[in-house]
């Protein structure tokens, strides 16, 4: 499964849960229940990832934690607030490229407006061959 047919079920499945649920939630419910969503499609959903840092020698374990990785290919960063800001998209875009993955989606259930709250985020150092739907 490539990582826009991900990106497609991802975002029916957030509609799905923000609709029936609302806004108002704390992140870790939006985050149970989206993974949920995304096992009921086949797809391999992992929660709370640990995502090390490496500096030269220096190795943090634990350092931070992907809140949801889709078939160990797409990671969904998840938000419950008010609006989406730049340090936001920035974390994620972090994530990509400590990760090597090609995309990351940012996904805010703070607000009932689907399209200004589902945000692609693409590491450009590694996605030459990812489509741009």
């Amino acid at each position: 499964m490539t990582e826009n047919e991900i990106s497609k079920i991802v975002f029916e499945s957030y509609q799905r849960v923000l609709k029936t649920l609302g806004p108002g939630l704390l992140e870790k419910a939006y985050q149970t229940i989206l993974a949920y969503e995304l096992k009921k499609h086949g797809l391999i959903v992992e929660t709370e990832v640990a995502l090390p840092v490496i500096y030269e020698d220096v190795i943090l374990d634990q350092a931070y934690r992907v809140d949801i990785l889709v078939e160990n290919k797409v990671i969904l960063e998840l938000k419950a607030v008010d609006k989406l800001i730049d340090v936001h998209r920035s974390q994620l875009l972090t994530y990509l490229r400590m990760s090597h993955k090609k995309l990351g989606l940012l996904i805010n259930f703070g607000s009932p407006l689907y399209a200004e709250n589902f945000k692609r985020v693409l590491n450009c150092d590694n996605v030459a061959e990812l489509d741009n739907p």
